[in-house]
């Protein structure tokens, strides 16, 4: 029975899809915004301006999240009024709400750990409170890309942007809502890892309790569904039988936060198909530059399974992570590096590294201004540097840590704000590490 299913998994490998996430098409660019002139209205807030204080810099950031990227409670990003871009017009990249969500639920509660500020908590009940929504809005027990109430002045707008997710309607303690179907397991891992980092970090009692009800709810329909992710009409968005490695990462999740359900399953499974988790990062790391998002969902499945994960299961994990981090360590990440602290403990020359990309963070836009390298750095393909572009120097986009590092152009027109998770995340696991001293 083992190889039959280890042999199920990999004969789906070509079935994978190239890009899994929620990719936003790229608005038009307007070529009199330039990247200089960009420069200095990188940070519309007014607030982060001096990369040595970098308490003050994420403490910055994440007041700005709450002022304009969270109206509904998920993360979204506005779009900014130009040339000024002190006033938001609408807002977008609601498709990939869950898992920015998750990302950022994350990041507070780390900062909870290190400083047990009351701010951080009220937000991690926010955000956990958001996720709920998402959930709820379905009408059952599947996740939301995004959500948000039916009369709101941008309903209209993200309709029509995430239309060919599908739009469907649902409610929130009775108010209309509507709500981005066509769920994505990226969704999913990153609400999975949000709520299993905030169960680890953080002590009250009813803020774990909501992680273990969410995370069972989310799980059990899975199973229910035999790891499916099924729309309210019945169409399957995608499933986790072709990721062996996300779908016992979610299990061990499981049994993180609610053993007596889900401890034997995840032995079962975990016996069954542990070793078939080498052959999907195999497969993503034949391609460094391709649908690159899919590295930060293979790291934040491996800072499941090589954290928590034991025994014959273990050995597998070990193989597929190190041929994962092989493929990445010269990236230049910093999400990757921290989750590598993580896993693999203090090294010198990454810690450094990783406090060095952050500071150069800081230096770069916050809107998606569009940026041509072109004939700036040597290139082996086309749009493709031979070697990870500086960190300051790198296209504009949600997430920095999931773009591709060589992509010598990219962009947008330079109205969209970008929340600023990718210095948040990495900046208080760094605190929480000891990789960062404030």
């Amino acid at each position: 029975m083992l190889y039959l299913r280890v042999f199920f998994v990999i004969a789906l490998l070509p079935l994978l899809p190239a890009a899994a996430g929620a990719e936003q098409d790229a608005p038009a660019i307007d070529a009199s915004i330039s990247d200089a002139s960009i420069q200095a209205r990188q940070v519309p807030s007014g607030g982060i301006s001096d990369a040595f204080d970098a308490e003050r810099n994420a403490l910055a950031i994440d007041a700005n999240i709450q002022a304009h990227h969270m109206p509904y409670g998920g993360v979204i990003d506005p779009i900014l009024a130009l040339p000024d871009l002190t006033q938001v017009t609408d807002y977008t990249r609601c498709g990939d709400s869950a898992i920015w969500t998750g990302h950022y639920l994350a990041a507070e509660a780390f900062r909870y750990k290190v400083t047990g500020a009351a701010d951080a908590l009220n937000n991690i009940n926010n955000a956990i409170s958001a996720i709920d929504n998402m959930i709820n809005v379905t009408g059952g027990n599947v996740l939301a890309r995004c959500g948000l109430p039916a009369n709101s002045p941008y309903a209209a707008s993200i309709s029509s942007q995430e239309a060919a997710n599908g739009i469907y309607n649902g409610s929130i303690s009775g108010t209309p809502w509507i709500w981005v179907g066509n769920t994505s397991r990226d969704e999913y891992i990153g609400v999975f890892f949000g709520l299993s980092v905030t169960f680890d970090m953080v002590t009250d009692q009813t803020v774990r309790n909501w992680c273990t009800y969410l995370v069972t709810r989310l799980l059990q329909n899975l199973q229910n569904n035999a790891w499916n992710i099924v729309m309210p009409n019945g169409s399957i968005s995608t499933t986790f039988l072709i990721r062996p490695d996300e779908q016992l990462s979610v299990l061990l999740i499981g049994k993180q936060v609610n053993p007596a359900t889900f401890s034997g399953e995840y032995s079962s499974e975990s016996d069954a198909i542990s070793p078939s988790v080498v052959a999907p990062v195999s497969v993503d790391c034949a391609d460094q530059t391709g649908s690159y998002f899919k590295f930060n969902l293979d790291y934040l499945t491996f800072y499941t399974l090589m954290r928590m994960g034991s025994g014959y299961s273990a050995y597998w994990y070990g193989l597929a992570y190190d041929e994962l981090r092989t493929t990445t360590s010269s990236h230049q990440n910093a999400q990757f590096n921290m989750i590598d602290r993580a896993i693999n403990g203090p090294n010198a020359t990454r810690d450094a590294q990783t406090q060095s990309l952050l500071n150069a963070w800081l230096a770069r836009p916050r809107v998606d201004v569009y940026r041509d390298f072109t004939g700036q750095f040597p290139a082996c393909s086309t749009n493709e540097a031979c070697q990870p572009l500086p960190v300051v120097d790198r296209v504009t986009t949600d997430f920095l840590w999931q773009r591709d590092p060589f992509a010598l152009s990219g962009g947008g027109a330079g109205d969209i704000e970008s929340a600023g998770i990718d210095y948040i995340l990495p900046y208080w696991m760094g605190r929480y590490y000891g990789v960062i001293t404030n």
